[in-house]
């Protein structure tokens, strides 16, 4: 039986030149025995009709608020109460503004202030648009209210730029619409993981660094979460929201961090290295700003300690997964890295390549483990995340269930 067998969706349609996915997305639920219906707003009118969504659902299709047909009988809220999920697909940067400011002026936005259920967004607007503050505000408010946020992928764009903006595919959401009402292969699960840079102080305005955003590390708090486990999240310093569900524990130095993971790792079963902690840190941090006054000036570094390696070579770790960020032979290296610090599995990928990598909303990564590769593709972090944690969580069950025998 397939996990949609009977479940309710809601399909929102919004005005955007996306809507024509939103066809193969009803087609692709229904297929997977969901039943759907469908509201649009006036926008999605000049992409798409409402006869072809209708010809898809076996439903007709919901367009006005005052509708005397249905509202006679307040259809508006029987929908916010039919549904066990609604999907917006593909949710305009103004719809997601109208959403966010908690208005009702159409009947999309009434049925999802209305209702109790999950919802989740799949964004669908101009790189410039979705790169808006504006915008970035509205997603951060969404967030905070635990609506989900499924997408935006990056790539070329209907306007002939390119950049993120673009509506994940129909068979990318059907994946996550399923994963919504799945128990969770990761259910009472504990993962302790880290993401982000690390800060070393120099002095009281300058420090040691690196290009890691924290995206990758976010994206895999998320995916486990909804996998069914319980996260805590130590980050270093980033400008990212705390996914909702997720205990965030923010640090700076990598001696802090480490700090934080000891104090934590004996209560995990998976551990995920996902910080890009400093290697070295200044020997001395001096409490006043460092002066221009010489044409050299040399800073003594000491290295950090391994947090990785560290919760590897415990007595009885927790299953253990790295990252190799590499500028030439990933495998190669982040084999070597795997072997030295005796981890379980290790994500390589290439970090001075034309795509992915640091600071980028998309990445493609090489996992390696004992007798084992596999390539995951170019693709957006989120959905990257969710490719990562299936993979982890079948060789995590795959060593237990060896060791247990």
């Amino acid at each position: 039986m397939s996990a949609l067998s009977g479940r309710k969706i809601l399909v929102g349609v919004s005005g955007g030149i996306a809507a024509y996915k939103t066809a193969q997305l009803i087609r692709l639920l229904r297929g997977a025995d969901a039943e759907v219906r469908v509201v649009m707003t006036r926008a999605a009118e000049q992409f798409i009709t409402p006869m072809t969504l209708q010809a898809l659902s076996g439903q007709s299709v919901r367009q006005s608020l005052f509708d005397p047909a249905h509202e006679a009988a307040m259809g508006h809220i029987e929908l916010a109460r039919w549904a066990d999920l609604i999907l917006v697909a593909p949710a305009s940067a103004d719809c997601m503004a109208r959403m966010a400011a908690g208005m009702a002026d159409d009947l999309l936005t009434t049925i999802c202030l209305a209702s109790e259920v999950p919802i989740a967004l799949a964004p669908a607007m101009n790189q410039g648009m979705w790169r808006n503050r504006a915008t970035a505000q509205n997603v951060r408010t969404l967030t905070q209210r635990d609506v989900r946020m499924w997408g935006p992928a990056e790539g070329d764009q209907a306007c002939g730029e390119t950049g993120p903006g673009r509506m994940l595919e129909p068979e990318q959401l059907l994946h996550l619409v399923q994963e919504s009402f799945s128990r969770g292969s990761a259910a009472g699960l504990r993962v302790l993981l880290t993401a982000g840079p690390t800060r070393e102080p120099i002095d009281p305005v300058r420090y040691l660094s690196n290009r890691s955003s924290g995206k990758m590390g976010f994206a895999l708090a998320r995916a486990f979460s909804a996998q069914g486990a319980e996260v805590t999240l130590i980050s270093g310093p980033v400008t990212l929201a705390t996914p909702a569900g997720i205990r965030r524990i923010d640090v700076e130095t990598a001696l802090e961090m480490e700090a934080a993971v000891m104090a934590r790792v004996e209560n995990c079963d998976i551990f995920i290295g996902c910080a890009a902690v400093a290697d070295y840190r200044p020997a001395l941090a001096v409490d006043q700003k460092i002066k221009k006054l010489t044409q050299r000036r040399s800073i003594e570094l000491v290295r950090n300690p391994d947090i990785l390696a560290t919760v590897a070579a415990r007595p009885k770790p927790p299953f253990t997964v790295g990252f190799a960020a590499e500028t030439e032979r990933p495998v190669e290296y982040a084999q070597e890295k795997r072997k030295a610090k005796g981890v379980d599995m290790i994500a390589a990928n290439l970090v001075a390549a034309a795509e992915g990598g640091f600071e980028r909303d998309e990445n493609s990564l090489i996992v390696l483990w004992e007798g084992g590769r596999r390539d995951l593709p170019m693709t957006d972090k989120p959905h990257l995340a969710r490719l990562l944690v299936t993979q982890v969580l079948l060789n995590y069950e795959k060593k237990h269930s060896t060791e247990d025998t």
